[in-house]
C-alpha cells in the first residue's frame, strides 16, 4: 500500500504538525507514506513541496482578493473563510501517480482547489480527507462557532460583511462543494465525535462517509515524574500548579478572560486554596497586561521551545486548564493528561474523547467562570492516579495506536 498525505504545510499550524506525525506513523507501521505539500520548511526526506514560490504567491492572493472583493473590501474575518477556488493539481506529480490512497488534511490557502480534487479522482485515486476543523462541512468557514446555517444552505455568512446577503460567497462555495461531493467519493475522517456530530448535521455531509479517527500524540515523549528537580522547573515548590498553554494565550477563540475570572473567583472565595496553588501560563500574549487583574498567584513563562521542558511542565501540575471556546480535539488536554494532569475544560468540542466528565476530568458549562472555578476545585480534591491518566490518552492517541486506525480504513477502502 502507498500513501501520499496532503496538507499546506508540514510545520506550520497544528494540522501541518499532526499529519507528518501521522506519516511518520504509517512509516513505522510499514506502510510506504510520503507527505506533498505547498509550504515546506523541514529537510524531511519524505515531504515534498509541489509547486514554486512565485506560484504559491500567486494563488495565495488570488484567493485573498476574491474573499475581500465578496466581503466589500473589509479585511476583518479575511482568514476565517476560504474558498479553494485556487491549488496545484498535483494528479500528475509521480508519488500521486504511484498512490494507492491520497489523504488530503487541511489543504486551503492555495494547495488544492476543489477542481484540483476532482482531478484526483479522475486520475483513479481513492480520497480519504482528515478534518482538522470544520471547513468541508460549511460554504466558507473553518469554525461556525454559533452560526448553524452550514444545516441548510450557508448564505447570510456572519463572517462575511457585504451586506449578509443570502447568495454570498458561503452560498456559492456550498454549491461547488456540494457538486463536488455528489460526483467524487470521498471517505472524510473528522478527529472527533464532536466533529462527526457536526458532519451529520451538515447540508453537505450528512449522508457521506465518515469514520472518526483522533490525531496521532507523541504519548511516549510525556512522563508522568519530570525529568529535573522541581527546584529546577520556572514553577515555585510545593504549590499545586494549574497550567495553562497556547501558542497565543490571548486569541479570542483560547478564552483566556474566563480562566482568569474562575481563578479570581477562588482567590475570593478559598483564599485559604488559593495559597496553596499557582497557576502558570505559557505561551504568546500580545498584551501580557491582561494578566495584571489576576487576583490568584500565577506567573507567566512566555513562548517555550524546549519540549522536553513543557513535559516537565505537565508532569510537575496537577491541572491542566482550558477555556477555549472551540477545539476540534484539544492538544494540550491530552499531553497534559499524558504527563498526569487532571483537565478541567469547557464541554465545546473534542474534549468528550479525551476524558470522562467527573471520573478523569472536569468539563464545565460552556462560558461559565464559576464553574470553572467549581472544575478546579473539584480536580484538587480528587486523587486520579498519574499512571492512569497517562495510560488513558496512550491507548487512544499513541501514534502506533491512531496508525491501526488508518489502515485498518484504508484496507476497507481499496477493498471496495
Amino acid at each position: 500500500m502507498k500513501v501520499v498525505i496532503v496538507n499546506n504545510s508540514d510545520s506550520l499550524g497544528g494540522a501541518a504538525i499532526v499529519s507528518r506525525r501521522l506519516m511518520h506513523a504509517l512509516r513505522d507501521a510499514g506502510v510506504d507514506t510520503r507527505m506533498l505539500v505547498l509550504n515546506k520548511s523541514t529537510d524531511d526526506p519524505a515531504v515534498a513541496q509541489c509547486c514554486g514560490k512565485t506560484r504559491r504567491f500567486i494563488d495565495f492572493a488570488l484567493e485573498r482578493l476574491r474573499i475581500m472583493a465578496g466581503n466589500g473590501f473589509n479585511r476583518r474575518d479575511l482568514f476565517k473563510v476560504s474558498l479553494a477556488d485556487t491549488g496545484c493539481d498535483i494528479s500528475r506529480h509521480p508519488w500521486i501517480r504511484e498512490a494507492d490512497i491520497v489523504a488530503l488534511n487541511w489543504i486551503n490557502q492555495g494547495m488544492l482547489s476543489l477542481a484540483d480534487i476532482k482531478r484526483l479522482h479522475r486520475a483513479g485515486k481513492k480520497i480519504v480527507w482528515t478534518m482538522h476543523d470544520m471547513w468541508c462541512l460549511t460554504g466558507v468557514c473553518h469554525h461556525a462557532h454559533r452560526c448553524t446555517r452550514y444545516t441548510d444552505r450557508c448564505g447570510h455568512c456572519p463572517y462575511l460583511h457585504d451586506g449578509r446577503r443570502d447568495r454570498d460567497l458561503s452560498r456559492t462555495v456550498w454549491k461547488r462543494k456540494s457538486r463536488l461531493y455528489a460526483a467524487v467519493p470521498i471517505h472524510f475522517v473528522p478527529v472527533s465525535n464532536w466533529l462527526a456530530g457536526k458532519c451529520r448535521e451538515s447540508s453537505l455531509l450528512q449522508s457521506a462517509d465518515v469514520t472518526v479517527i483522533p490525531n496521532a500524540f507523541p504519548t511516549a515523549d510525556f512522563n508522568v515524574t519530570p525529568s529535573r528537580p522541581g527546584d529546577k522547573l520556572p514553577v515555585t515548590p510545593g504549590r499545586n500548579i494549574i497550567l495553562m498553554g497556547a501558542a497565543r494565550l490571548d486569541d479570542p477563540i483560547k478564552g483566556l478572560d474566563y480562566a482568569i475570572d474562575a481563578l479570581n473567583i477562588i482567590a475570593r472565595a478559598h483564599p485559604e486554596v488559593a495559597a496553596e496553588c499557582e497557576a502558570v501560563f505559557f505561551g504568546a500574549i500580545r498584551n501580557p497586561q491582561l494578566l495584571d487583574r489576576l487576583e490568584f498567584p500565577y506567573r507567566h513563562l512566555g513562548m517555550i521551545t524546549d519540549s522536553r521542558l513543557v513535559s516537565d511542565l505537565y508532569a510537575a501540575s496537577r491541572i491542566i486548564l482550558s477555556t477555549s471556546l472551540y477545539e476540534t480535539l484539544p492538544g494540550t488536554l491530552i499531553e497534559g493528561m499524558a504527563g498526569g494532569c487532571i483537565p478541567v475544560s469547557f464541554a465545546q468540542g473534542g474534549q468528550a474523547d479525551i476524558f470522562t466528565h467527573l471520573d478523569t476530568g472536569y468539563m464545565a458549562q460552556y462560558k461559565s467562570p464559576q464553574s470553572v472555578a467549581e472544575g478546579i476545585l473539584w480536580a484538587l480534591k480528587h486523587d486520579i492516579t498519574r499512571n492512569r491518566l497517562h495510560d488513558e490518552v496512550v491507548t487512544r492517541f499513541s501514534a502506533e495506536a491512531v496508525a491501526r486506525r488508518y489502515i485498518a480504513l484504508f484496507n476497507r477502502i481499496l477493498q471496495h
